[in-house]
């Protein structure tokens, strides 16, 4: 057995793991805030440790292709959290009492948008 074995044989199951905590985390956890937490963190780094475990084993000229990937998610899913969460927060999908410190309330009533109004009424513009 070479060390690559062993480093996939480590990375994979791992990432694995990962990546069934991250959908046990979405299936059970209560509110929005922890739903996201797990798909973002959880999946990220169980897909990362999939990849990584991966491109121990492909030929070298693969592994750039793999890098990307994981660069990509790693763009991409703090991005997809933040809209999917200020979109529940905009919508009322939340317990905002539960916050521990709510600094995008006070964002929203500088930027003339605060959520009390959020959706606009109708008659807003007459």
């Amino acid at each position: 057995m070479t060390v690559a074995d062993v480093i996939t044989a480590v990375l994979l199951p791992a990432g694995a793991v990962f990546c069934l905590l991250g959908a046990l985390g979405l299936l059970r956890f209560p509110d929005i805030v922890s739903r996201l937490h797990a798909a973002a963190k959880a999946q990220t780094l169980g897909l990362m440790l999939i990849l990584v475990g991966t491109a121990v084993q492909m030929p070298l000229r693969y592994a750039p292709v793999l890098l990307l990937v994981i660069l990509f998610q790693l763009l991409t899913a703090p991005i997809t959290s933040q809209i999917v969460g200020r979109t529940a927060y905009r919508v009322q999908a939340l317990d905002r009492g539960a916050l521990f410190r709510d600094e995008l309330a006070d964002r929203l009533a500088r930027d003339g948008t605060p959520v009390d109004e959020w959706p606009p009424r109708e008659d807003a513009d007459r």
